[in-house]
């Protein structure tokens, strides 16, 4: 069987599984939790693309190939699976990692994605890339509309408590991280492989080694059904494991 036709026969196990027991349910506390997002901690990976956030020993890693001007990342992040994500990573269930591409700024014009992936990694360097990275796409810009400007990210700054300062401000208006946006988008594309040289889409999610089938991506805009898929990772990792393949995709970043 085809590694797409493994996936979705182990997808369809655990989609069942919510549909019969009960999806959605929430565990108890989990040792590793936290007290909210701005608890969680953030890293940069060795390989100098990858951020994770959470908990480094969370048994479920979930590495998320997003850009921030991308209108179905936000579907993801704002009204699909991502804030349950979110929750999971504060409880210490799962980390994400993150992926940041660029690559709408040269589809439809502008320098929106690379502003604000260069401004994702200035919060980084103050610790707050969880909480920007979510105000970031509660406040996303038309996909056409270039809005992510230095003047629009430093005043969404100021919706984090700490972020705003003179490094951050300079890092932004400088471009300070123009090599890592730069880095960061060949990461993406190179995710894609040669099947996808131009990279996987956005959003495309990797849970522990394994990529979701776009045929079944729907799973990322269901909450209920995506909190059991990683709550049947994370109770039976070993099941899981069997669909694990050698795809550059499917390799989330060190932590």
């Amino acid at each position: 069987m085809k590694h797409g036709g493994r996936v979705a026969v182990a997808l369809t196990a655990a989609l069942l599984g919510a549909a019969l027991g009960g999806c959605g349910q929430r565990a108890g506390s989990h040792e590793g939790a936290y007290s909210g997002l701005e608890t969680v901690p953030e890293k940069l990976g060795s390989d100098g693309t990858t951020i994770t956030v959470g908990n480094p020993h969370a048994p479920v890693t979930v590495h998320l190939y997003e850009d921030p001007r991308c209108p179905v990342c936000e579907e993801f992040e704002s009204t699909g699976a991502g804030p349950e994500l979110r929750e999971a990573t504060v409880r210490g269930e799962a980390k994400t990692a993150y992926t940041l591409a660029s690559f709408l700024d040269d589809k439809v014009g502008g320098s929106g994605s690379k502003k604000a992936v260069n401004a994702l990694r200035a919060a980084l360097a103050e610790g707050r890339f969880a909480e920007y990275h979510q105000v970031l796409y509660r406040h996303q810009p038309e996909e056409a509309e270039d809005g992510f400007t230095d003047d629009r990210l430093l005043e969404l700054a100021e919706r984090v408590d700490g972020l705003r300062g003179p490094a951050f401000d300079s890092a932004v208006k400088d471009m300070k991280y123009q090599a890592f946006v730069e880095a960061s988008e060949k990461a993406y594309e190179s995710a894609g492989g040669s099947e996808e040289p131009g990279g996987p889409g956005t959003p495309t999610a990797v849970i522990n080694h394994v990529r979701i089938p776009a045929d079944y991506s729907g799973v990322l805009f269901d909450a209920p059904l995506f909190s059991n898929l990683l709550r049947e990772i994370r109770v039976a990792p070993e099941e899981w494991q069997e669909y694990v393949f050698p795809d550059v995709a499917a390799t989330p970043g060190p932590f």
